[in-house]
This record gives C-alpha cells, sequence and structure tokens, in this order.
C-alpha cells in the first residue's frame, strides 16, 4: 500500500501544482450559480435591458439549460432543488420572458407566462409551497430563514420587481431599517441589526427601495426619519463599494443593491456603473455567474498548507500573503487592521477563518515571526467573544447564525496562537494561555452529546436538517490536533470528537456529511485525516480503508470531482476545484505517516 500511497501522493501534487496561476498562487475555480445568474440578469434587465440584452439572453438561456429535472433549480449545476434558488430563477425568467405589454395578467396583477420551463418551476413551487398565491411564498420564504433577514428580504424583493407577487408585491417586503446606518460602526453590536455585518450595502439599498415604494403612513415617524436620513445615508453606498465595483465580489449582493437602485429610480446613484461593470465582467462564457469572484487568499493557504512544507517559490507566496493583510479599518465591518479575507480582489472582507490559514500557511513557508504575524495573532485574540468562541468577522455580533461564535473557526484560531506560541512576547503568550482556557471551554460547551460539532461555513444537501458534522468534527479534530502542545490540552476533546466520526464512515471507509448522506472526497479526506490521531484499537483498520476508498474515488490521485459542500451568504451552496485537491493531498500525507510507523 505505501507504494500505492507514494505515487497518488506525488500525483495529487502534480495535480495541485498545475492548478497554480500565472501569478504563482492559487485561485480556485467556484461552481458556476443559478442564483447568482438569476440575480445578475434581473439587475442588468432593470438597470437598460436594452444595453445588456445580449448577457441577459445568454444568462436566461443558461438557466433554462441547468433547470433540474423535478422542475426546480439547485445553487450548482449539481445541486437537488431548493425553494430560494428556484424562486429568484422562476421570477427571473418571467422578467426575462414577458415582454409583451400586452400580456394577460391574473387576479393578483401577475403577467401570465407559460413558457416550458415556467410551467415546470409552477409545478415545483406549488408542491413546495402548497400554491402560487404571493402569501404562500412569502410565508414560506420568511419561514426558510427565520429571523435572519439577510436573504429573505433579498428574494422577495426581486420576486416583487419581476412581477412575481402580484401588485401589491411590497407589502410582503420586511422594512429594513436603513436609517441605523447612519448611526457609529462601534454601536451595530448592540442595536441588533437584522442582516448580518457584511450585509450592510443590503440593508441600506433594499431598505430604501421598500420604503420608496412602499412608506409607512405619513404621521409615523419612521416616515419622516427615513426620508431626513436618506441623503445622508446614500453616499454611503459608495463609500463602501470597493474599486472592483462588487461587493464583498460577490455577485448576489452586488445584484441586489443594483436592482434595488434601479428599482427605486435611483438609476443615477453613483455606485451603479461600477457595480454593472462588475457584473458584466464576472459573466462567464457559457452565460453563468459564480457566487464569488474567487477564493484565492483562503485556496492559496489551504494548498501551501497541503503541501506541508514543499510549495515552490516560498518567499514569494510570503510576499504575496503579506500584502494581502488589512492595514487599515475596514469600511463594512469595523474590522480593526491585522486580518486576512478570502481574496485578493479589494471586495473582501477581513475574516477570522482566513486570518487563522494565513498565519498558519506563512509558518509553513517558514516566515519569521514579525510584526505582521504579531498584528494577526493580536486581530485573532481581540475577536475572542464572551463565551470564548471566535465568530467570522465582529465580536459581540451574535445575534443571527452567520455572526455567531463558531467551533472550527475557534479551533481553527487555537491552531494559529499555538502555531506561533513559543516566538511571541511573554505578554501575549500569556494571553494566547487564557484565551484558550475560554476556547476550549467554548468548544465543550458546543460540542453535541454525540460528540460531533456543526460548522457554520459547511454543510451538506443530503443530511436532514442539511448541517454537517462529519465536516466540522473532522476539521474541529484537525485544527486541535495540529500542534503538540494545544493538543495535549484538547485531547478530551479531540478523543470524543473521534468517537463520533468512527461512528459516521460507512462500511467502504467513506464519509459524507453525517452518516446517511452520500460519501464525497471531501468530506472523507478531512475525517481521514482527523482519524490519523485516532489511538483506539481498529484505528489503523480504519484508515486504511478511508484510505483505499479516496485512492480509488481519485484514480490514484488524477481526478478530483468537486461537491457542494461549501455555504456562503444564508444556506447557498456552492463547490470549489481545489477543495477536493487540497484535503485529499493533506489526509493522505498524514495516513502516510501512521502507515509508516506501523510499518516499523
Amino acid at each position: 500500500m505505501m507504494d500505492a500511497l507514494d505515487r497518488a501522493i506525488a500525483s495529487t501534487q502534480v495535480h495541485l501544482g498545475s492548478l497554480r496561476n500565472a501569478r504563482g498562487h492559487w485561485e480556485g475555480r467556484l461552481s458556476s450559480s443559478a442564483l447568482s445568474t438569476a440575480t445578475a440578469i434581473v439587475a442588468l434587465s432593470l438597470v437598460d435591458r436594452d444595453k445588456y440584452a445580449a448577457l441577459i439572453q445568454n444568462g436566461a438561456q443558461w438557466l433554462c439549460a441547468h433547470q433540474n429535472a423535478d422542475g426546480g433549480w439547485g445553487d450548482t449545476t449539481i445541486s437537488k432543488s431548493n425553494l430560494s434558488t428556484t424562486l429568484l430563477c422562476w421570477s427571473a425568467l418571467h422578467l426575462w420572458s414577458a415582454d409583451d405589454s400586452s400580456a394577460k395578467q391574473d387576479s393578483e396583477g401577475r403577467r401570465i407566462v407559460a413558457t416550458p420551463n415556467i410551467q415546470s418551476a409552477n409545478a415545483w413551487i406549488i408542491a413546495h409551497v402548497g400554491s402560487l398565491e404571493p402569501d404562500a411564498i412569502a410565508k414560506a420564504v420568511i419561514a426558510r430563514y427565520g429571523k435572519d433577514k439577510t436573504f429573505s428580504v433579498p428574494i422577495l424583493m426581486l420576486c416583487t420587481l419581476c412581477g412575481t407577487l402580484g401588485k401589491d408585491g411590497w407589502r410582503h417586503v420586511i422594512a429594513l431599517p436603513f436609517e441605523l446606518a447612519a448611526l457609529p460602526r462601534a454601536w451595530f453590536g448592540a442595536i441588533g441589526l437584522p442582516v448580518v455585518s457584511y450585509a450592510l450595502p443590503a440593508l441600506i439599498a433594499i431598505g430604501h427601495a421598500r420604503f420608496h415604494h412602499a412608506p409607512p403612513a405619513w404621521w409615523n415617524p419612521l416616515c419622516w426619519l427615513r426620508a431626513l436620513t436618506w441623503p445622508r445615508i446614500r453616499p454611503m453606498l459608495q463609500t463602501l463599494q470597493p474599486s472592483s465595483g462588487g461587493y464583498l465580489e460577490a455577485t448576489p449582493l452586488t445584484s441586489f443593491v443594483t436592482m434595488a437602485l434601479a428599482g427605486a429610480g435611483q438609476l443615477d446613484h453613483p455606485c451603479i456603473p461600477l457595480a454593472v461593470d462588475f457584473l458584466v465582467k464576472s459573466m462567464r462564457d457559457d452565460g453563468s455567474w459564480p457566487i464569488d469572484t474567487n477564493l484565492a487568499t483562503w485556496g492559496t493557504t489551504l494548498s501551501i498548507r497541503a503541501l506541508d512544507g514543499s510549495a515552490s517559490s516560498p518567499s514569494a507566496l510570503c510576499s504575496s500573503l503579506l500584502s494581502q493583510q488589512y492595514r487599515e479599518t475596514h469600511p463594512f465591518t469595523n474590522a480593526a487592521p491585522g486580518g486576512w479575507a478570502w481574496t485578493d480582489l479589494p471586495g473582501g472582507v477581513p475574516d477570522a477563518d482566513d486570518t487563522s490559514s494565513a498565519l498558519i500557511a506563512l509558518k509553513k513557508i517558514g516566515h519569521t515571526c514579525d510584526s505582521a504575524i504579531h498584528s494577526g495573532i493580536a486581530w485573532l485574540l481581540d475577536l475572542q467573544n464572551r463565551d470564548g468562541g471566535i465568530p467570522t468577522f465582529c465580536r459581540g455580533w451574535g445575534a443571527l447564525p452567520f455572526d455567531r461564535s463558531t467551533p472550527e473557526i475557534t479551533a481553527h484560531a487555537l491552531l494559529a496562537w499555538w502555531s506561533w506560541h513559543a516566538e511571541l512576547p511573554a505578554a501575549t503568550q500569556k494571553r494566547i494561555v487564557s484565551s484558550t482556557a475560554r476556547a476550549l471551554r467554548y468548544l465543550g460547551i458546543s460540542q453535541r452529546a454525540d460528540g460531533s460539532w456543526i460548522p457554520l461555513w459547511f454543510g451538506n444537501e443530503h443530511t436532514t436538517d442539511e448541517n454537517n458534522p462529519v465536516y466540522g468534527t473532522a476539521q474541529v479534530i484537525n485544527h486541535l490536533g495540529g500542534n503538540e502542545h494545544l493538543a495535549i490540552q484538547a485531547r478530551h476533546l479531540i478523543d470524543s470528537g473521534l468517537a463520533y466520526l468512527r461512528s459516521a464512515q460507512k462500511p467502504d471507509g467513506s464519509f459524507g456529511g453525517d452518516s446517511t448522506a452520500p460519501s464525497s472526497i471531501e468530506e472523507t479526506a478531512v475525517a481521514l485525516h482527523a482519524l490519523c490521531q485516532d489511538r483506539s484499537a481498529d484505528a489503523l483498520a480504519r484508515i486504511q480503508q478511508a484510505t483505499h476508498w479516496l485512492l480509488n474515488i481519485t484514480s490514484h490521485g488524477a481526478r478530483f470531482p468537486p461537491a457542494p459542500i461549501g455555504l456562503y451568504f444564508a444556506r447557498l451552496w456552492y463547490h470549489e476545484q481545489l477543495y477536493p485537491v487540497v484535503w485529499t493531498l493533506a489526509a493522505l500525507h498524514a495516513a502516510r505517516k501512521v502507515l509508516a510507523r506501523e510499518k516499523h
């Protein structure tokens, strides 16, 4: 087996090297997204339908060609249909198809469009919502997202702009308090915004669009307050817009802001030309749009770590990563200097996962402990919440799911701290020890009774609740076990997590999101990596089984078909070209060490 393993590792390393771009780093490739494509063609239609007719046509045809057999749409071309994406694609095709101003209308004021794609979507929506009535659709969307308005409000706004919620559609779009954007950023954690921290542009633009179309009664103080604050808040959208034009480098967020402004008669807003330029440049040759431009920083740091010190041109990689560290307070989240974002493009936002990965990758390629490392470690320490966990973007913004502490990011930060602990000043070392105790307590509390942890930014479409306990548990174990001193402190957590993974492993050695979900390369790889820390009696057999499965499914390191595993924005799925490659390489390296040790 060792010879086969060595050949697979070499082949996987060659494959990963082939994905490195001409500039020397890894950009990856995100899946094309029906949701992104639908939002983009609606935004372009509302800005200038005639000018962008060819792009709109290509996008609509891509949607028609990638509709699932059941009549709905999934987030990727290999995803099962879901309500959010189906409603957005259905509405976008309504807007695209209903050019005839004499088209008939139903009792709700909706244009009746009877193309085969829309008829199939009608049937899917009726089967999952109960009817096509606006009230039923709005209730279903709101129920899916609960108190988090980050995605439910944009979906209902798009449906209203496309006419699929009828002439009174705006009453279904929940009013967003865009006037709160005038408050100091430091207050946002205390006032409890109804959207996550990184969606501030959507709060402003969509909030104003709803106010424009359905304002409160004249005697309501909110009517006067919002009318008076809009002139002050309106320029913020341009202030928050990166030079690329794309908010967060993401097509959906940029499209939602653009269509909200266009739909509210704000076509003269100075941020629209840049946003439209971003959408035009982001379109792929096949007529689709990806969910995000790229995850270049994330992909590069994961690749460096998977190569385990064998990455070529380490000094160039080091310089590239250091150049991406934020040195100013970020306008979106008020994040202090010192962190890293997921991308090297200007629309990124510093976050804990990417900052941790960058710090660990810099250690892997031999960077010395300098001021950049000190500020990155301090940034992560300052992010720790009162519960001891680490959130994604902002400390204290814990009211909504995508702003709360999360186990896998907490464990990732722990590994970053301990990767540099020995080289840091005594005061920082002392702070890491204290913060570690709090973080480990959080991990103990957040661990479920079966030993698993639920991750935030990765899920599985095929589990009952769409969570991914295998990925979450495996990555917590991998991070906690990535440093000897940390692993000693966290041994009880690692062992209980491993017990869950043993229960979730399938008879053929593979893993899915849980014991019932279909197997994937991504989940099997991260779980195999974690199993390499197992001390139980049958650990070696389990490692061998999982290794065999990975070798077979990847054709011994030659092919890596991705699976939808990533979560973005709010239950929005994507797959990424690099994930199965980097996680397989890391797992095979770990398995080889265990098997070589057992052999001797």
